[in-house]
């Protein structure tokens, strides 16, 4: 017997600090939040001892942040990353590093700073939009 692949859809609005994570399901979506812990109460207090060792501290919680949210995004088949950075497109260029996310479909939309609300709207529609394509 065949086994189904169900089609798991995930809208994930970020920056460098936070990503509001929306799985597209039926009414209501929820948020599930993931915070970086490269703070910048953290930045400035690294900053004050060595910048270089800012820098290789921030890399390194960067990493440990995207390693998150691709842990994530390996349960999903179709993932929109929103935003008003340049976090989503490391985060993509990350992803596709790894062959793991080779078979699940990954676009970037550039976005502003949304509310909750509107990030659920934005979510609604992107995938809305895809099922018709289908």
């Amino acid at each position: 017997m065949e086994k189904i692949k169900t089609e798991k859809s995930l809208g994930i609005w970020m920056d460098h600090q936070n990503a509001h994570l929306m799985e597209f399901t039926t009414d209501p979506i929820e948020t599930q939040s993931l915070v970086s812990k490269f703070t910048h109460e953290e930045k400035e207090s690294t900053l004050g001892r060595s910048e270089n060792l800012m820098h290789n501290k921030e890399q390194h919680e960067e990493a440990d942040y995207y390693r998150e949210l691709g842990e994530v995004i390996r349960n999903y088949n179709d993932v929109v990353l929103f935003g008003p950075t340049d976090a989503k497109v490391e985060l993509y260029n990350t992803l596709r590093k790894d062959h793991r996310f080779a078979d699940i479909i990954i676009e970037i939309k550039s976005a502003d700073k949304m509310t909750e609300n509107q990030q659920h709207a934005f979510v609604r529609e992107y995938f809305s939009k895809r099922l018709f394509l289908i």
